[in-house]
């Protein structure tokens, strides 16, 4: 015999799967930022020209932890929906854009390759919005969560192209100090 989980079982399990899914989606998200650094104390990145849409340092860590904790909850809903049809999908797609999300910032503030990093940020745009779209038919709450992500990693795919455009000769450059030697 199969039972249907009450309200208050069903709330129940939203609110474990967030307090798993929230800290899980900030903690990645945090040693991210520590495996590459504070961007203003990046030597390279300090010296790039910045387009005026360039947003003040600060907005960065405050704008990624909101948008870490809507995506924890938007896995959270996703994971607590149980039996519904593509729920493993949209967990796996989910899955897929944070792991692309996290190779960005290595990307970009320690090897430098612009270009690479604006490539990645097109391909994350693409499964970020097969994401919603998967989550969508889920729960439409865990897709409208994951709008605000969508909307930032397209602004930011722009200031990464504007970078490159302003900084044609950064990209790829290694301004480590270090002695490169052509043979």
């Amino acid at each position: 015999m199969q039972q249907i989980a009450s309200t208050a079982q069903l709330r129940a399990s939203i609110v474990r799967w967030t307090l798993f899914t929230v800290p899980l989606c900030l903690g990645l998200g945090f040693l991210s930022v520590r495996a590459t650094g504070n961007a203003e104390d990046n030597p390279w990145f300090v010296t790039l020209d910045k387009p005026a849409i360039y947003p003040p340092s600060i907005a960065f860590p405050i704008v990624w932890s909101m948008l870490y904790v809507l995506m924890g909850i938007a896995l959270a809903l996703l994971a607590s929906a149980r039996g519904a049809r593509g729920r493993g999908l949209a967990v796996g797609a989910f899955a897929v854009q944070l792991a692309i999300n996290l190779t960005w910032s290595p990307v970009f503030f320690i090897t430098h390759r612009l270009t690479l990093a604006l490539d990645i940020i097109v391909v994350l745009i693409v499964v970020v919005a097969v994401t919603i779209v998967l989550a969508w038919r889920v729960r439409r709450s865990a897709a409208a969560l994951l709008l605000p992500y969508l909307a930032w990693i397209c602004f930011a795919s722009l200031l990464n192209l504007q970078l490159l455009q302003m900084n044609p000769g950064a990209d790829g450059a290694d301004n480590s100090g270090a002695v490169r030697v052509q043979l």
